[in-house]
């Protein structure tokens, strides 16, 4: 199936390794010229080199997304360098554990400025040249755990997960009058080099065998290249209905009815 994304800009936030990664590489391979960003210069060469090596255009750029005028910045180089922004997908993200009365305000406010803000920003740099083109998807990568309790120990991930959810909910009522899709992606447990699943099975085979058994209907963790397809697919003309959808990507791992 062409999806039609061939020569489409995308803009791709955390994509120097795993699931953004695995999305700038599903972009790449239908042809997206990218702008991929992320905090250390050197995977984020790497996997830029990895990109180009599909025949696509790719502007890379090491920055903290989180700090103040990066969001703009990374909007501001992409229109710069390629003329215009068809596909933002917010993928960085992170996670800090704990208790919620052992969690500092200084806890909550890096995981808001990353899993949050950080789209917040990106979102609203993009948004003047998507209306203007009358056309673009954005896209948030968020969790099955911002769509149902993750358990204890969560309540900032949960908080920032849900958070996603709903804004691109509201977004895509606001801007479907300039041809603007929205929607959110909520992968389960996912498993790829250097991740926190990875290192659990390296750490803990025995007690990720029972895991699997007992939460992972498939039988199995998913892998970047699953989510990444969902991903490339609500980004292409062929999810055109699509809006305002959160879709979760987790082999039958959650248990919300809606």
């Amino acid at each position: 199936m062409d999806l039609g994304l061939k020569g489409k800009v995308a803009m791709v936030t955390g994509a120097s390794r795993g699931i953004g990664k695995g999305i700038a590489m599903g972009l790449a391979k239908e042809g997206c010229k990218l702008a991929i960003c992320a905090r250390n210069a050197e995977p984020l060469s790497e996997a830029a080199e990895e990109m180009r090596a599909e025949g696509v255009e790719v502007l890379e750029l090491a920055m903290d997304i989180t700090k103040a005028g990066a969001a703009e910045q990374f909007a501001e180089q992409t229109l710069q360098r390629f003329g215009r922004i068809d596909v933002l997908v917010n993928n960085v993200g992170g996670n800090r554990r704990g208790a919620f009365d052992s969690l500092s305000d200084q806890d909550w406010e890096a995981i808001l400025q990353l899993n949050l803000m950080s789209h917040i920003r990106a979102t609203r740099a993009v948004i003047p040249t998507m209306k203007e083109q009358k056309s673009g998807v954005i896209l948030f990568i968020s969790s099955i755990f911002g769509r149902e309790a993750g358990g204890p120990g969560l309540s900032i991930y949960n908080t920032t997960k849900s958070g996603l959810i709903s804004v691109a909910k509201i977004l895509a009522l606001e801007l479907a009058p300039f041809n603007i899709r929205v929607n959110s992606v909520a992968p389960g447990s996912i498993r790829f080099p250097g991740g926190s699943w990875d290192r659990r099975c390296k750490e803990d085979p025995e007690g990720m065998k029972e895991f699997i058994k007992r939460e992972l209907p498939l039988g199995r963790f998913g892998t970047v290249e699953e989510v990444a397809n969902v991903v490339v697919f609500l980004a292409s003309e062929r999810a055109s209905l699509v809006t305002g959808a959160c879709i979760n990507v987790d082999g039958g791992q959650s248990h919300s009815l809606i």
